[in-house]
């Protein structure tokens, strides 16, 4: 997990500063079916408030864990992602991941194989969902920065 948490904290690190210093037209611009890249950092905000939730709850509640997937698309047009200004969204997208960073880093190695039942009824480990969780962040980064 190690590797994981560095690799985490250096996208957060790298980012924080980066994103506020993209043009607007650049940040608002909507193709069409496609979010904006503001969107796709507000999907990150909704993101790492259900994996907050996620990775906080498997600790005191029933195992195996029941994963509750979320409207994505729903979230990030209730929330107005578009209309919200970037400095303030940035700062939101980075206190919570900071937040999962910390966690991340006092996990201990029992909660990391505890048991998540996905809707799927498919079933994989805290370890398995943080890994991913970081995976996913590094991806949505990848597409804000192209």
């Amino acid at each position: 997990m190690e590797d994981v948490i560095l690799k985490f904290e250096k996208l957060l690190k790298e980012n924080v500063n980066y994103f506020p210093e993209i043009s607007p037209n650049i940040l608002e611009e909507r193709k069409p079916g496609k979010w904006s890249k503001k969107e796709i950092l507000g999907h990150l905000a909704d993101s790492a408030v259900h994996n907050l939730v996620r990775f906080t709850e498997i600790n005191y509640t029933e195992k195996p864990y029941k994963h509750r997937p979320y409207n994505q698309i729903d979230l990030v047009n209730l929330n107005q992602y578009q209309e919200m200004d970037i400095d303030e969204l940035t700062q939101l997208w980075f206190v919570l991941n900071n937040q999962i960073a910390r966690i991340m880093k006092f996990v201990t190695e029992e909660a990391l194989n505890y048991k998540i039942v996905l809707s799927d009824e498919s079933v994989i480990d805290l370890r398995f969902l943080m890994t991913d969780y970081v995976e996913h962040l590094e991806h949505h980064i990848n597409q804000i920065k192209s």
